[in-house]
């Protein structure tokens, strides 16, 4: 009987876990969780982002999506404050969607990043070692940005000036 009991409770532990329901991230949630950028972020960010996020590629047009430096530039536009950071970058990576992009120029070169099966904490360790250190850069990174924004990086977005950035240009 005991068994039984220590089955079930198992069994609704399982299922109760392997819910497809999106859950956004709350920043109170990510400072509990994690409160020390540790290299493990930068494991995590190399084993799950550089595949198409990459570092080596020879120029901009052999991308697939923004080099990570590009995102984190983009993120610190809007979210200077690691907590809120940390939280819209989570929220992004766990559920990509058009509506809530931020990088719009990104989406509209490089289409909406696939869903990916990512864990909420390992996601959490990359966004606090992106937003705790230096990212590296492909070598012609700064040239392109530079290129891309004259001004600064602020500009007219995608010449509506109506997206998330309030008029800034968000290609890269």
């Amino acid at each position: 009987m005991k068994f039984l009991q220590i089955s079930l409770v198992m069994f609704i532990l399982l299922f109760s876990s392997c819910t497809n329901e999106k859950k956004e991230v709350k920043s109170t949630e990510l400072e509990v969780a994690h409160n020390n950028t540790t290299e493990e972020g930068l494991i995590l960010m190399k084993q799950n982002c550089y595949a198409c996020h990459s570092v080596t590629s020879k120029s901009h047009d052999e991308i697939i999506a923004p080099p990570m430096a590009a995102v984190k530039r983009r993120y610190l536009m809007t979210y200077s404050a690691k907590p809120e950071f940390v939280e819209a970058f989570t929220n992004w990576v766990l559920n990509p969607t058009h509506e809530n992009a931020l990088m719009r120029g990104a989406v509209t070169s490089f289409k909406v990043m696939p869903q990916m099966n990512f864990k909420k904490d390992d996601v959490i360790e990359i966004a606090e070692y992106i937003f705790d250190n230096e990212i590296e850069k492909p070598v012609w990174f700064q040239s392109q940005f530079n290129s891309m924004h004259q001004n600064g990086g602020f500009g007219n977005g995608n010449g509506n000036g109506k997206g998330k950035g309030r008029g800034r240009n968000l290609n890269f």
